[in-house]
């Protein structure tokens, strides 16, 4: 019977102490915390795929543009046919790589990729990227994460956190 008591009498202290010990922050204050180390997080991680890409470019050789949005574009090849804009259907011939070179997909196995553009159908770098375009262009995009596939991946042949470059030409703008 006194072990019990004593029992009783130690979880009782510990669970007093315990709270006691808790933070008296209101739980606004702690989700801004959290927010704050959450976005310092975000851009750590966005500076250090600036920098891949940027040494990938230079491995390459290629005279890409930074775009305020941040992905990467370069185009090699000038068409004459209409602009791509927000509302239009666009038909692109493409091969999708990773930064090592995998290649994820391609227009060659996959078919064309369709979709209009503003419309939430493809990713969003992708979607901002093709309004620099016009019908004939040929060019290369290169979307960090945020832009592309994100945390998770496309869950199939993109991995998490992916930089993903596009070659592509714009077969049509309707």
């Amino acid at each position: 019977m006194r072990r019990k008591i004593l029992s009783l009498f130690l979880l009782t202290g510990l669970l007093f102490t315990g709270n006691a010990c808790r933070q008296t922050e209101e739980p606004s204050q702690r989700r801004t915390v959290s927010q704050e180390t959450l976005l310092k997080a975000n851009q750590y991680l966005a500076e250090k795929d600036d920098e891949r890409i940027k040494r990938f470019i230079e491995r390459h050789g290629w005279k890409m543009t930074r775009s305020p949005r941040g992905y990467w574009y370069e185009i090699w090849h000038h068409g004459d046919g209409p602009r791509v804009s927000e509302g239009k259907e666009v038909v692109l011939e493409y091969t999708l790589r990773l930064l090592d070179g995998s290649k994820c997909y391609t227009s060659a196995e996959k078919g064309p990729l369709t979709f209009t553009v503003g419309h939430g159908q493809v990713v969003a770098g992708l979607d901002q990227a093709v309004r620099l375009l016009r019908q004939g262009d040929k060019a290369r995009i290169i979307l960090p994460p945020f832009l592309a596939y994100g945390v998770p991946g496309d869950r199939d042949k993109v991995p998490p956190r992916s930089v993903i470059v596009y070659e592509l030409q714009v077969k049509e703008v309707k």
